[in-house]
């Protein structure tokens, strides 16, 4: 069974230090924070004048029928009330809107900051990264950014300021039974509501990390489509992900009871506040002590309170999920590459394209070493070729090449110039290469090949698809350039889009380019084919084929046979065929597997 591996999960407190990351993308828009916040004061003055408006209309009806007339009829005091509630929403409206652009650029920002970080990181984080899961902890970072930014600067703060002034209000106006009755209400409320969704964020970080794995489990199992169909396990597949749908369902039951006794606790505080709110003022009314319209004004403040705080319920509920969302994505951001620049990193120069290996170390782990010390020197305009029994270390050479590891010790320089001394982007600039699994993006054969050199002209386009001998099967698609080449390539067979892979290495116009297994996977006519076009891209520039099939390159200026992570014959065919030993072994073994 396949492991899979989830987004890590921590059942600590919320790290709050995540708001202080969040500040600078606020300072960007000061102008704009600034008046999305007086449209909030705005909108709260007019929120808290709305009752006392309410009062004195009230009030001004509270008169005998046949005293009330068009004259003592309070006409502007609707009006009035009227405007003040039409100010509440457009003012509210007002600040969402300019505060929106803010949250907005803050989401874009972040978001390319991790596509790009993405990118920086070394070749084993995305060896061992689970694609899906890893796509829904990006979804749900910067949604949470979102939440975070719109309800903690204009929900939660305006609600907190609103209750300070209206218990304030209470308390000078009619005598401090009200407002302690709010003041209690409101700590019992925050109090519980904190406590129970501390209690219950772990029933939401299991149905995150449910909902993770099944979303890996299912893209796993759609990019590996054919080996499912090859293996006849769709109901194999089928029942791994209904397993981790049942897990999902596990936790959002659990997710949802608890969410059930948090309402229901929050509801009865609420409700027995209002009660006690209601109880006295009408107590106050019966001995006179209050009007009418007080005791509408009480009403209004009261549901005034509560009606935002059972909402505070819920943003403290969903930041508690946003920050939890939030620091996954940051802790993605703090990942650092393990491949780094040099501060004095220079720019790689290639003028001829010698490479040298100089007494190279490497190992993916301690226990299992896999170069040796080895060395050799491919000279400007050389075609050098390694050969080797599986796990050799072949295509790890190309891998260093490129520097997508650290070598552990010795040097590999190009032209002189070592390629951990220069920057990462310019060594890979200088180098093309044509891997063994050519994975193509999904889109036209044309942009494909493109991908080498986007900006590349229509002639130096067409240059490459001659060189890669591409033009016949080009002509004979219904779209031509045009035809769309499928998720990962899908829709071209092995040949088809290795040749692809050879234009868009001709295409990058490099001095030194890599052939890694170019040919290990097709057949004889798609293998000569393959093989005349990368001896006329080699033409003229250093190349480094990496082969399995030695018939592939016996016309190579120098064979270099690797063994155990060393080299340990090197020489042209001929004259390594002279010496009887290791590639002669492969030689023969090679043609009675032929034959």
């Amino acid at each position: 069974m396949r492991r899979l591996k989830n987004s890590p999960e921590h059942d600590g407190p919320v790290n709050w230090h995540v708001l202080t990351r969040l500040w600078p993308y606020l300072l960007e828009h000061k102008i704009r924070v600034g008046l999305a916040l007086a449209c909030l004061i705005l909108a709260k003055i007019a929120s808290v004048g709305l009752p006392f408006v309410l009062k004195h209309i009230v009030d001004g009806l509270n008169i005998p029928a046949d005293k009330l007339t068009t004259a003592t009829f309070p006409i502007a005091l609707i009006v009035a009330y009227g405007v003040v509630r039409l100010s509440n929403v457009l003012f509210g409206e007002i600040r969402d809107t300019l505060f929106g652009r803010v949250t907005e650029r803050a989401m874009r920002r972040i978001g390319l900051s991790v596509f790009k970080h993405l990118h920086q990181l070394e070749l084993a984080f995305h060896l061992n990264r689970q694609t899906g899961g890893l796509s829904r902890d990006i979804e749900r970072g910067t949604t949470g950014i979102s939440f975070l930014m719109r309800f903690m600067v204009f929900n939660i703060v305006p609600t907190l300021l609103e209750i300070v002034l209206v218990a304030a209000i209470l308390l000078v106006n009619y005598g401090w039974g009200f407002g302690l009755i709010v003041l209690l209400s409101v700590i019992a409320y925050v109090a519980f509501s904190v406590k129970a969704t501390d209690w219950r964020t772990r029933y939401v970080r299991e149905m995150n990390k449910a909902d993770s794995t099944t979303n890996t489990r299912a893209i796993d199992s759609l990019l590996n489509f054919e080996t499912v169909r090859y293996f006849a396990n769709e109901q194999y597949e089928a029942r791994l992900y209904d397993d981790n749908l049942a897990q999902w369902e596990t936790a959002r039951r659990n997710n949802r009871l608890s969410l059930f006794a948090l309402n229901g606790g929050q509801a009865f505080i609420i409700a027995a506040s209002m009660t006690a709110m209601m109880l006295l003022a009408a107590h106050h009314v019966s001995e006179g002590t209050m009007t009418i319209g007080d005791f509408v004004l009480i009403n209004a403040f009261t549901m005034q309170i509560f009606m935002p705080l059972n909402f505070l319920g819920f943003v403290y509920r969903e930041i508690r999920n946003a920050m939890a969302n939030i620091e996954n994505l940051f802790t993605l951001l703090d990942t650092r590459p393990k491949v780094n620049d040099k501060v004095d990193a220079t720019t790689l120069e290639v003028s001829q394209g010698a490479i040298c290996f100089d007494k190279v170390k490497f190992q993916y782990q301690p226990e299992r070493p896999i170069l040796n010390e080895i060395s050799f020197k491919v000279e400007a305009g050389q075609k050098v070729a390694i050969v080797g029994e599986s796990g050799s270390g072949k295509s790890t050479i190309s891998k260093l090449l490129f520097r997508l590891y650290d070598i552990d010790g010795g040097e590999i320089s190009i032209d002189g110039q070592a390629i951990d001394a220069v920057t990462q982007q310019s060594l890979r600039q200088q180098l093309a290469i044509v891997p063994q699994d050519t994975v193509l993006f999904n889109d036209t054969i044309a942009a494909n090949i493109r991908y080498g050199q986007p900006d590349a002209s229509d002639e130096q386009l067409q240059q490459a698809i001659k060189l890669a001998h591409l033009g016949k099967f080009i002509d004979s698609l219904p779209d031509g350039l045009n035809t769309q080449v499928g998720e990962r390539g899908l829709k071209l067979s092995g040949g088809e889009k290795q040749r692809v892979a050879i234009a868009r290495a001709i295409l990058k116009g490099c001095n030194i380019i890599v052939f890694d297994e170019a040919t290990s996977s097709l057949d004889s006519h798609s293998e000569q084919a393959i093989l005349e076009a990368i001896r006329e891209v080699s033409s003229g520039h250093t190349s480094l084929i990496i082969a399995h099939r030695l018939s592939t390159i016996v016309d190579a200026d120098c064979i270099l046979v690797m063994q155990q992570g060393a080299i340990a014959e090197q020489g042209t065919h001929q004259q390594l065929l002279a010496k009887q030993g290791v590639y002669a072994a492969l030689w023969q073994t090679q043609l009675k597997q032929h034959a």
